[in-house]
């Protein structure tokens, strides 16, 4: 496959394309929090924290042909006991969506964590109104365990979410 995106650390001026993301409400309806008020200076922080916190892998996602900064892909709750994480992935760019982007990303994220951090387990969480999220999620292999009821507040009403996993095994058959 002729990768078309990279994964590079995050860089302080990363608040400056992200802080727009913050403030869509496309983008804040596919996700599983509850939507919340962020300043610039809120994020500037909140990039600058991540740069600095060593304990899940949070990178950003840049297309290959002009080096654009489009989204993140992260990989949280990192145990290295039970080989285990949580994988997010998002795609900031209106006009980068439904390419394949956020695929490729977490294929490269997922394989860092399979093959270099020793993981066996990454779990996501999917908004049930989330459709091209959750295909997106299976594409890359994730199988969906089950359907948490209502748990998520958001919009005025609570919502389910997918469970999925992906263990290296499943992975490496891809």
């Amino acid at each position: 496959m002729n990768k078309r995106v990279y994964l590079r650390a995050l860089e302080l001026d990363d608040y400056k394309t992200s802080i727009h993301w913050r403030k869509d409400d496309d983008i804040w309806n596919m996700l599983g929090g509850p939507k919340y008020f962020v300043s610039e200076a809120y994020e500037k922080k909140w990039v600058e924290n991540t740069i600095f916190n060593s304990k899940d892998v949070k990178l950003a996602i840049c297309l290959k042909e002009n080096d654009r900064y489009i989204g993140n892909v992260y990989m949280t709750n990192i145990d290295m006991l039970q080989r285990s994480c949580h994988s997010h992935v998002l795609i900031g760019e209106k006009d980068c969506w439904g390419k394949g982007l956020a695929r490729e990303a977490l294929l490269d994220a997922s394989s860092y964590m399979f093959n270099e951090r020793n993981i066996n387990r990454i779990q996501a969480l999917v908004l049930e109104s989330n459709k091209q999220s959750l295909k997106m999620f299976q594409k890359c292999g994730y199988q969906i365990e089950g359907l948490m009821r209502e748990s998520v507040f958001k919009d005025g009403k609570y919502q389910n979410q997918y469970i999925l996993s992906l263990l290296k095994e499943d992975f490496n058959q891809l």
